[in-house]
This record gives structure tokens, C-alpha cells and sequence, in this order.
């Protein structure tokens, strides 16, 4: 072998001895920087991983707290919370989330208002939120999904406390009912209390007092597989459930009332004058609220706030009409306080009266007249005649002056949403409202509770506790706990120069009942006990003054509202009622035996 071969040779090996040096230069140094990592992981960065891994195998998930009960003034169960269960969704364990929706609507018939408020709810979510698309599944459903379970990743069958109303649409308007809360409900409420999915009081009681019944949210921290399932519960702060109330309402009374109704739209408000405790306040038409907390679909919800004898409107608060004659013992009492009138003077009525230099003819409603009249027979006869010549000797703005000492005009502040104020006008008022000024006819209508005079039945039964009481204001409520709400009537106590004048107004309403010409002296006749009360029947359309009103040939829709105030026994004011049959026809015939039947069915309890 050459010389120069051998140096080849060797000069091959020290190249390798130098590559595998620097090799190995480089190995070292990889697994020096591997072992350096490793050791800063599990050293350094030992406690923030762990955190990590604990987070992506423990799922935080806020509880919902149960719902205060709603009860009566008994006792009895006006709404719960019943075992159910719901469908959940998670979507961050959703690759597809259409064509999982499609697949479940294939399984369970998903309607478009559970995709709508899914959608809307996941909007408002994170994605590792559960989100419910149906509320309530029936048992076959439950067993369905449970059997397909695989076939759907992010999806949960869960157990919830499910609101139920036991007594369906009896008192649907007082005490509400719940639904999924809205994004202005969500910005608006305490966060310990909702989250994007919570229900929410919508109406009547449960929105009222929401802040009460809701509660406060828990967390449970929920140990999941690879698959994001849950496999057991770690931890768990128990919520704070909500608040039980109890109402002053009877359930069995207002039952009776709404069946008194029968199928008249209108409202019947009965509530004890010593303390404005309220004992019914029925509406009609009424509402299942049982279908609107279990959620409905968008196109029978449009058909009941299309309909137009409006199932959702609370007749009883919000509902506002012509008072008729049951403001004549007011005026009364005004014109004779304010010395306008003598009680004890006879004005003789012909059926007519007419202001000088007008050629319109008001007439009375029974066109003879009613001949001579003092104060308590004009009241208990309602003879229009001798408050025409009243209002006309007053002006708009006494009346208006002190029937709003009477609360009429004003919001009564009951603790329900959605009260609506009366209207009692005055010149002020028709300029700010309609830009006009006041025509001395429009004062002689306001004399027998029309024109633009608006009331609602609450604030009708409110002051004919204020009668019942001489003076004293009441405010109406619903909560049996009065401490806890501590408020106090809207209106100061009517303070009258001569208290005589107070009994003047009772005998005016308890002729009307008792006399031997009242107005409903038929109620009377087979009574226990005595009852002050006065009738109003009120125009819905005008009459030509040289027409007659003929209900047989007018238009149902165009009849009368009957009306019925009253409060009993005379001797010790136990309760007070309005009645309003929206197109009764006559208060002494429609109205007044209604207010009858509660008022009696009242008594006949609570003296036992």
C-alpha cells in the first residue's frame, strides 16, 4: 500500500472523529435543552400547568337557584317548581352545529322558536356554557335521546326545577308567569343571579317581585372525559334559593270572580278597605301561563297579542274607561263640601237640562225625570239632571280639583307592573294633551263620568274604599307582608269641614241598593246584610240627542259598559268592589249582581 494512500485513509478518519465530534457536540447539547425544559416544566412552570390540566379535564357550571314559591293569603300553592328535564346543548363540543340541530329535529321535532331562543341564547354565551334548546321533554323523549345518546356529542339530557302554575289560568294576571331572559333583562339584573339561560319573571307577581323569588346562582365544579362528558362532581357551592310570597289574595275568591265574569270581557277588583289587602282581581279574557313558561312558538304567541279581546291585558289595572255614575257620590260630596250644593235642598228634575244660549238638550236616562231630588236621592235614582246642574255650578277645574283629592286620575301604586293612571281632565290638561280649549259642554259630561273622565277598576275599588272609610286613603297590595313594602297611599286623607257630609255619600249608595227607588234596589231584597253601592252604565258611542240608544239594533261591540261599586256591611266595611263588564249593557243589571255574588261569598266566609 502507497504512502499517499495510507495519509487518505487517515485523513477519512479524523474527518469522522470531527463530525462525530461535533455529533455529539449537538446531541449534547439537544438533550441538554430537552432536559432543561423538562426540568423548568416540572419545576418552574410546575403549578401553572397543573392549573391548565385541571382546567381542561374540570368544567365550571353555575347552578341555578330555586324559585320562590308564590302562595295565597291560605296557604295554597299559586306557583312551584316541579321536577323536569331539559335539553342542553355545549357548543364547543359541537363540530357542526346545524347539522346536529338537523339531526335532533329528525329525533325530537325541534320547533323554530327553540332554534330562535337556542340562537339568541348562544349569542349571549360562552362556548363552554350549556345552552338549553327545549325547557320541558317528555319521559318518551327522555328515553329516545337516552337510547341515541352516542349519536350526539355537547348534547345533555339534564334535571331542572321546572315552574308550574296549579291553578292555570285562575289569577293568571296577578301572579305572571316566567320565561327565558332577554339580553336587556340579562344587562339589567344581578350577575350572581342570572346567567344567559336563567328565566326571568315576565308578568303579574314573578315580575314584580323578581329580585325576591330568583335567588342566587351556585357553581359546581364538574370533573369531564376526553369528550367533554361529565363524569363526576368535584365541588359545589350550593345557590342561594329565592324567596317564598305570600300574597293577601283568596284563590277561591277570585276563581269565583273570574267565573262570575263568565265570558263578559272586563275585570272584578275586590279588596278589604281597612287595609287595602287585595282579595281578587280578576280579568277577563284570561291566558294559560303554564304554555308561556314552558315556551311557545312564535306564531301562537303573535296570535294572542293580535287578538282582540287581548288575553294578556290586565283589564283590572290597566283597563281604562268611562266611570259613569259611580262618580256621583263624589261630586256629591265635592259640590257639598264645596258649597255648591245644600244636601238636604230638592232640585226638581223633568228629564232635561240645557245650558243658556245652547240649543243642545242633555237628557237624563229616564226621560221623565225623577221630580224632586235632594243629594241621597240623586245618588241612589242616578239622576243625571241634578248633576248636570252640579258640574255646571262647579267648573272642570273644581271637579277636576276634588276628584283627584278622591284619587281619581292617579295611579293607585299597587304592586303589580304595568298600572295604568285614570284621566281626570281640566282646561290645563285638554291644552297640554290635544292642544284645545275646554267648551263649557264637555263640563256637564264630565258631571255624570264621561267625556274624557277615564278609570280603571283598581282605582274605582280604591276609592270606594276611601268612601267606606270617610276620608282615609288606602293603597292597594298584594303582599301579605305590609312591613315589607312599607307604602303609603298615593293620595292625602280628605279632610271635610262637616264629617255629616261623609253620611250624605253612604245614603245616596245605600238607597241605591236598599231604597225604595234605587237603582238596584233588586240586589237588596234578599240580602243578610246592608250594602252601599252605586250603579254606572257608561256610553261607548255618542248618541244623537234626538236619537234613542237601542241595544237590540247596535253592534255588541258598541253596548254600554256596565258598572258596579260597593262596599259592605254598612256597619263595619269589610270589603270593597268595583265591577267593569266592558259592554254590559246596564250596571244594575249586569254589573251590580256580579259584585253581589263576591261581596256575599266574602262575607259568608269571614263571618263564620
Amino acid at each position: 500500500m502507497s504512502l499517499d494512500m495510507l495519509r487518505d485513509k487517515a485523513g477519512e478518519r479524523r474527518v469522522v472523529r470531527s463530525r462525530l465530534a461535533v455529533v455529539s457536540v449537538i446531541l449534547v447539547l439537544v438533550f441538554g435543552a430537552i432536559l432543561g425544559r423538562v426540568a423548568y416544566l416540572q419545576i418552574v412552570e410546575h403549578e401553572q400547568l397543573t392549573k391548565r390540566s385541571q382546567d381542561n379535564r374540570i368544567r365550571l357550571a353555575p347552578v341555578d337557584a330555586t324559585r320562590g314559591l308564590i302562595l295565597d293569603r291560605s296557604g295554597q300553592t299559586l306557583a312551584e317548581n316541579r321536577p323536569a328535564f331539559s335539553l342542553t346543548i355545549v357548543p364547543e363540543q359541537v363540530a357542526d352545529m346545524d347539522a346536529l340541530l338537523s339531526e335532533l329535529d329528525a329525533l325530537i321535532d325541534i320547533s323554530e322558536a327553540e332554534r330562535a331562543a337556542f340562537a339568541e341564547a348562544r349569542a349571549r354565551s360562552r362556548s363552554f356554557q350549556e345552552i338549553p334548546l327545549r325547557l320541558q321533554l317528555s319521559e318518551e323523549t327522555v328515553a329516545e335521546l337516552a337510547i341515541n345518546r352516542h349519536r350526539f356529542p355537547g348534547v345533555e339530557v339534564r334535571p331542572r326545577l321546572a315552574r308550574h302554575y296549579p291553578y292555570g289560568q285562575v289569577g293568571a294576571h296577578v301572579v305572571g308567569y316566567v320565561g327565558r331572559i332577554n339580553e336587556r333583562e340579562l344587562r339589567q339584573g344581578d350577575p350572581n343571579q342570572y346567567r344567559s339561560t336563567s328565566l326571568t319573571g315576565k308578568a303579574g307577581i314573578e315580575r314584580f317581585y323578581e329580585p325576591r323569588l330568583q335567588g342566587k346562582l351556585g357553581i359546581e365544579h364538574i370533573e369531564t372525559n376526553a369528550l367533554g362528558r361529565s363524569i363526576a362532581t368535584l365541588e359545589r357551592r350550593p345557590p342561594t334559593p329565592g324567596e317564598d310570597i305570600q300574597l293577601t289574595l283568596d284563590i277561591e275568591l277570585q276563581r269565583l270572580a273570574e267565573e262570575t265574569l263568565g265570558d263578559y270581557r272586563g275585570a272584578i277588583v275586590a279588596l278589604d278597605p281597612r287595609d287595602g289587602s287585595i282579595l281578587a282581581l280578576a280579568s277577563r279574557p284570561r291566558f294559560d301561563p303554564n304554555a308561556l313558561s314552558r315556551g311557545i312558538d312564535q306564531d301562537t304567541l303573535d296570535a294572542l297579542n293580535r287578538d282582540v279581546t287581548q288575553p294578556l291585558f290586565n283589564r283590572a289595572i290597566a283597563g281604562r274607561y268611562p266611570p259613569g255614575s259611580v262618580v256621583k257620590p263624589f261630586l256629591g260630596l265635592a259640590g257639598a263640601a264645596g258649597g255648591h250644593i245644600n244636601p238636604n235642598e230638592t232640585l226638581y228634575c223633568d228629564g232635561t237640562f240645557q245650558l243658556p244660549n245652547v240649543s243642545r238638550v242633555w237628557r237624563d236616562w229616564k226621560p221623565e225625570g225623577h221630580g224632586h231630588v235632594d243629594l241621597t236621592q240623586s245618588v241612589a235614582q242616578s239622576c243625571d239632571i241634578y248633576f248636570y246642574e252640579l258640574a255646571n255650578d262647579m267648573g272642570i277645574n273644581a271637579m277636576h280639583e276634588w276628584m283627584s283629592r278622591f284619587g281619581y286620575g292617579q295611579a293607585t301604586g299597587i304592586d303589580l307592573p304595568g298600572e295604568r293612571a285614570g284621566v281626570m281632565p281640566s282646561r290645563a290638561w285638554k291644552r297640554e294633551t290635544r292642544g284645545e280649549p275646554w267648551y263649557t259642554g264637555e263640563t256637564i259630561n264630565t258631571g255624570i263620568g264621561q267625556g274624557f273622565t277615564l278609570a280603571t277598576p283598581i282605582q274605582m275599588a280604591t276609592s270606594t274604599a276611601l268612601i267606606a272609610n270617610r276620608g282615609r286613603p288606602i293603597r292597594p297590595q298584594l303582599l301579605a307582608d305590609r312591613e315589607a313594602l312599607s307604602l303609603g297611599p298615593t293620595i292625602e286623607p280628605v279632610e271635610l269641614a262637616d264629617e255629616a257630609y261623609w253620611q250624605h255619600a253612604w245614603n245616596g249608595m245605600i238607597e241605591t241598593v236598599h231604597g225604595r227607588r234605587g237603582t238596584a234596589r233588586r240586589l237588596g231584597a234578599d240580602l243578610d246584610f246592608r250594602m252601599a253601592g252605586k250603579t254606572g252604565t257608561a256610553q261607548v258611542v255618542g248618541i244623537a240627542q234626538d236619537e234613542e240608544y237601542d241595544e237590540e239594533t247596535l253592534d255588541a261591540r258598541f253596548h254600554d259598559h256596565a258598572l258596579f261599586t260597593a262596599f259592605a256591611p254598612v256597619k263595619d266595611p269589610r270589603i270593597a268592589v268595583a265591577v267593569v263588564v266592558e259592554n254590559g249593557g246596564s250596571g244594575s243589571q249586569t254589573a251590580a249582581p256580579m259584585a253581589k255574588t263576591v261581596i256575599e261569598a266574602w262575607l259568608s266566609r269571614t263571618d263564620g
